[in-house]
């Protein structure tokens, strides 16, 4: 399975912000910068990502995007519900009405195949990434820099 880049690049932003000491502002083009992203489309993701409640802002000169919530609290799931991606890549197949057995076997497989990738989408947070990225980031020795 692969991330559109919306859903890649909004995963990035909110891990880089994971990644800052608590309560550091960061400004687009910092974020930017870090995670090699273009500033112009992250600025877009960011704005939705303020309007799901996952980032709030700080304005000013001097100010940026931090966390609105516990890197616990913040699912794969919703971040990318909140840019408008689908947790999964299989199409709806609820309102399929299949004319035979194989079909149906098929269609019912796909849908739990279906759910049970969207459950695993809200069941890692955003701090479970943050410690697999400090744990590469102790393996890489001081000095390393993450770009996810």
């Amino acid at each position: 399975m692969k991330l559109t880049t919306r859903g890649h690049y909004s995963v990035k932003a909110l891990l880089d912000l994971s990644l800052q000491p608590a309560g550091t502002v960061s400004s687009v083009n910092a974020i930017a910068a870090r995670q090699s992203l273009p500033a112009p489309y992250l600025e877009k993701l960011l704005i939705e990502l303020r309007r799901s409640h996952l980032v709030s802002a700080i304005r000013g000169a001097h100010g940026g995007y931090q966390l609105a919530k516990p890197p616990s609290q913040i699912s794969l799931g919703q971040i990318l519900e909140a840019v408008g991606e689908s947790a999964s890549p299989f199409a709806d197949s609820a309102g399929a009405n299949p004319d035979q057995a194989e079909d149906w076997v098929t269609s019912m497989l796909w849908q739990r195949l279906h759910q049970k990738l969207e459950d695993a989408f809200y069941s890692i947070t955003l701090e479970d990434l943050y410690y697999d990225a400090r744990s590469w980031q102790a393996a890489q020795g001081e000095g390393a820099s993450f770009v996810v």
